[in-house]
């Protein structure tokens, strides 16, 4: 019989923690054949006052509490053995809100797991820490210099460096993963904005369309997650995690408009490169003011080129995306004609 793994799953009924803890606490879920065991008892630190109908509550053990709160981490971690960490804030309304929990938030964890003499602990980062790419040609590496794009990035950068430290410490087993543009089952309400613009025929294009997105389907990401915990060469590495290639914008649009039966009206509203550019300088001034403003923040990056290479995960880590961007969004508008009111 293969030992009882005790694990703490911080950051759901987040949308990435949320479908973590099904495929952890689901002995018959399609990603189990990636997991270290079978026989595992799971727990979560949750929010007070957060709906948590989204969670197997019956599977699962819920300890109150957060990430800034170190008495209720203390508690979540007694006799844990893997850690996965899953939580970031994205769009503050202070920017003062993205130290607070991505970089505090993540010492304090990281404090209370080697306390309780955690073994590995799985931190899920981001692309900002790297920034944007030097060429459209030249996919991004682990071995690039990081490049954090804006507070977000820069918040997401200094708790890699902490997670780094305490591997350098010797007081923890670490893992890095880098996941890009999530998609799939589970998407927040404001990814309905971005269906119902290309459903509409006109989404907005900054520039010619042709810049590439790595974009990360949920369960292609968890699966990297599983492998993180099991694979011992993994210990203080850091992964950049994607579908198996990057698209282009336009491919992402096209290939939702395909789905929503919109193709023959698809005529992106064509915003000049510059644009963006000029939405990124605006973003920044008003991130200097403490501010932050969603919409500059996006529109910012939408002429970018993020685009990774994932040879990395899939040498060390036997990392294979199994689903690709048209199944991944099939599956995503599935979800929400099921459980968001998303009408074709």
């Amino acid at each position: 019989m293969s030992k009882r793994i005790n694990t703490l799953v911080i950051g759901a009924p987040g949308w990435l923690g949320t479908r973590l803890v099904h495929a952890l606490s689901d002995s018959n879920d399609s990603l189990q054949k990636y997991s270290i065991s079978k026989e595992r008892n799971v727990r979560a630190l949750i929010l007070p006052n957060v709906n948590i109908s989204s969670l197997p509550s019956d599977k699962i053990e819920m300890v109150k509490g957060n990430v800034l709160d170190q008495e209720s981490l203390k508690e979540a971690m007694k006799g844990i053995d893997i850690v996965f960490y899953c939580v970031g804030l994205i769009h503050p309304k202070k920017i003062q809100e993205l130290f607070r929990i991505n970089v505090e938030g993540t010492k304090n964890a990281l404090e209370a797991a080697t306390n309780a003499g955690v073994k590995r602990f799985i931190y899920i980062s981001s692309n900002s820490p790297a920034g944007f790419n030097k060429s459209r040609k030249e996919l991004m590496k682990e071995t690039d210099k990081p490049k954090p794009y804006m507070a977000y990035g820069k918040s997401k950068f200094q708790a890699e460096k902490l997670i780094n430290q305490y591997h350098t410490e010797g007081k923890l087993e670490t893992v890095i993963l880098r996941p890009c543009w999530f998609y799939g089952p589970g998407q927040p309400d404001r990814q309905l904005r971005f269906f119902d613009m290309i459903k509409a025929g006109n989404p907005i294009m900054f520039g010619d369309g042709k810049n590439l997105r790595s974009m990360s389907f949920l369960d292609n990401t968890v699966q990297a997650m599983l492998l993180a915990e099991k694979t011992k060469e993994a210990n203080g590495e850091t992964y950049w995690i994607a579908d198996d290639r990057p698209y282009s914008t336009d491919e992402i649009y096209r290939t939702v408009a395909k789905l929503l039966g919109s193709e023959k009206k698809y005529k992106p509203r064509r915003i000049p490169a510059i644009s963006s550019w000029i939405c990124g300088k605006v973003d920044w001034l008003i991130q200097k003011t403490g501010m932050y403003s969603t919409d500059f923040h996006v529109a910012g990056e939408m002429a970018m080129d993020i685009a990774c290479d994932i040879s990395k995960a899939k040498k060390e880590l036997g990392y294979k995306p199994e689903v690709s961007l048209e199944e991944g969004m099939k599956q995503s508008i599935e979800y929400a004609k099921k459980y968001q009111g998303f009408k074709i």
